[in-house]
């Protein structure tokens, strides 16, 4: 069956939404070459078409009727992000049997089983791999590619801005705070950075990879999510001085006891490769068990960058339906048990400021053996602040993390034996 035009309906026209515009303008005999029939931009629906100002965009396809506009599309692209009323367009689009784009993590991590389901009941493709790493080409190599692989493990610096803060605090010697704000004004942050800061937007990321690399529904609400807010100069010249990098990283696994997933900052070799992620760049490392280790890395943000995955997936979805085909289907068949995050295994690094006292470091490291946590190494720093105590480092070997913090409890609980400054997971081979 000959197709003269795959009809596209762009929901939304803000950053991504208008270069996704320009690229389908301005690429689209090139585009019309590789999928064997026209893309037609049927319509764009924003919230105020007064504000869209872009030579690229007709004014005569903006909407404010959006519901309607996913009814008579062939691929319905949504870049205007959230839960809802993103959830219910993007259904109304599958319902009517328009193939779906979509860059929302966000509408993915809480509702993506939901939305593959009926992707799959009417027979057309949902693709979103902008949702995860920006331009990096990540979703679509766990989906397919690696589909003849087992993943033990996935790790990603998935959320530009905290690298970029984190990177700044390291390699210019700056309060968090102050790289905030000039991440504010180079436009790396939101004016409500909570999402990024606060590892929320990473833990989307990792809800999602956690489904295409384990076949396993997990939710935003299972991964387990730390910050950066917390982290100060002293915890970066404390990595430096252990040849480490503090890093925000996404983690997820699988192994005997079940899948994990979570967001923290960790402490990494300064040689590892996710360690010279520099700036606002991303970069996924994948652990399979027959390909060994991928690392896939490039812009995780951007409009243009941002842009290039959304038309990436526009044009496969475009050429499956010239086949009537679709793309593969993403089957969630694993019952593996979702490991709570308080029985999540880690090394770490617990600093603390101690008195200068005879037996204070026995007394620490008792509580520690009487919780069962193994000591990697301790080493007591000669330098004393104004009260005339040290700074101790304690680094332990592998340990869940609710007994780790029910020793640090005790320790803390021990008035003669100082005070806790910072504890921070060390990775470990």
């Amino acid at each position: 069956m000959a197709h003269e035009s795959i009809k596209v309906a762009l929901l939304g026209a803000g950053t991504v939404g208008s270069q996704t515009a320009r690229l389908l303008v301005e690429q689209a005999d090139e585009f019309e070459r590789r999928i064997g029939a026209r893309l037609e931009l049927t319509g764009i629906a924003v919230l105020d078409p007064d504000q869209v100002n872009d030579p690229w965009i007709d004014k005569s396809l903006l909407t404010t009727d959006t519901l309607e506009l996913t009814t008579r599309a062939d691929v319905v692209v949504e870049l205007i992000g959230g839960i809802e009323p993103a959830r219910t367009f993007v259904l109304s689009a599958l319902n009517h049997g328009a193939s779906v784009v979509t860059a929302n993590k966000a509408l993915l991590a809480q509702h993506g089983p939901e939305l593959y389901e009926a992707a799959e009941r009417n027979g057309v493709d949902i693709y979103f791999e902008a949702a995860v790493g920006g331009a990096i080409p990540i979703v679509r190599p766990l989906r397919e590619s690696m589909v003849g692989d087992k993943i033990n493990r996935i790790m990603g610096i998935v959320n530009g801005t905290t690298n970029y803060i984190l990177d700044e605090m390291t390699t210019r010697g700056l309060a968090f705070d102050t790289v905030l704000k000039e991440a504010q004004a180079k436009g790396f942050a939101e004016a409500d950075p909570t999402a990024d800061i606060g590892g929320f937007d990473a833990a989307a990321k990792a809800a999602i990879m956690s489904v295409l690399a384990f076949h396993r529904d997990v939710r935003m609400d299972d991964v387990h999510v730390e910050g950066i807010e917390n982290i100060t100069e002293s915890d970066i010249e404390a990595a430096r001085a252990m040849n480490r990098v503090i890093k925000l990283l996404a983690v997820v696994s699988e192994n005997e006891q079940g899948i994990s997933a979570g967001v923290y900052p960790i402490m990494l070799p300064a040689d590892h490769q996710l360690a010279k992620v520099s700036g606002s760049f991303n970069a996924v490392f994948v652990e399979g068990e027959a390909s060994d280790d991928l690392m896939f890395y490039g812009r995780g943000a951007g409009g243009a960058p941002t842009a290039s995955a959304v038309t990436g997936d526009i044009v496969t979805v475009a050429r499956h339906r010239v086949a009537g085909s679709t793309g593969p289907s993403i089957p969630l068949y694993s019952n593996a048990p979702i490991v709570d995050a308080s029985q999540a295994h880690s090394s770490y690094m617990v600093r603390f400021n101690v008195p200068d006292n005879v037996g204070v470091l026995a007394r620490i490291t008792e509580i520690f053996a009487q919780h069962g946590v193994s000591i990697r190494a301790a080493q007591q720093h000669e330098q004393e602040d104004a009260q005339g105590n040290h700074e101790l480092w304690i680094t332990t070997h592998s340990v869940s993390d609710h007994v780790i913090r029910e020793t640090i409890d005790d320790v803390a609980a021990e008035k003669t034996a100082g005070a806790v400054i910072s504890i921070m997971r060390v990775f470990e081979e």
